[in-house]
């Protein structure tokens, strides 16, 4: 497994169905913060509880847009957006080629069973492309406090 990045590192590009199936690119939001959170599995109880709770500080990040990225179907995140109304992106990396390009696809342990798969983290790019805050093995509450504060001290 790559290692996951850390600030100052050029957060890697990425050409992702969203959950409309439109491609969508990194590249569309230079001149913008972005948070690029990735989560195992849409509509569980850590990855809904995340997602609501960065939906409902929205209106707090000014102009910083919000990412989320599983292995999901486009159809599933639909359907999770949909069942949440979560408003935001949400990307499907179904090959994980990108959760390998920032370092969070690796080993897992579920009662025992090791599994590879999503080690939810969460990175604030900066308007240039470059990671200002990397937040490795982050939990689902953590998230919007974390992006908050981060943005604060800004």
């Amino acid at each position: 497994m790559a290692e996951a990045l850390s600030a100052g590192d050029r957060a890697p590009a990425f050409h992702l169905a969203d959950q409309d199936g439109t491609k969508r690119r990194l590249s569309e939001l230079k001149g913008r913060k972005v948070l690029v959170y990735f989560y195992p599995k849409a509509d569980t109880p850590g990855c809904t509880t995340q997602s609501c709770e960065l939906r409902d500080i929205a209106g707090e990040i000014g102009d910083t847009a919000i990412i989320g990225i599983s292995p999901d179907q486009p159809e599933k995140l639909k359907k999770f957006d949909e069942k949440y109304s979560l408003g935001f992106t949400l990307l499907s990396d179904a090959d994980h080629a990108i959760a390998e390009k920032y370092g969070v696809w690796g080993e897992k342990v579920n009662y025992g069973r090791k599994y590879m798969g999503i080690i939810r983290s969460a990175f604030l790019i900066d308007e240039k492309g470059k990671v200002s805050h990397a937040w490795p093995k982050i939990s689902p509450k953590d998230t919007p406090k974390k992006l908050l504060k981060a943005l604060a001290e800004a």
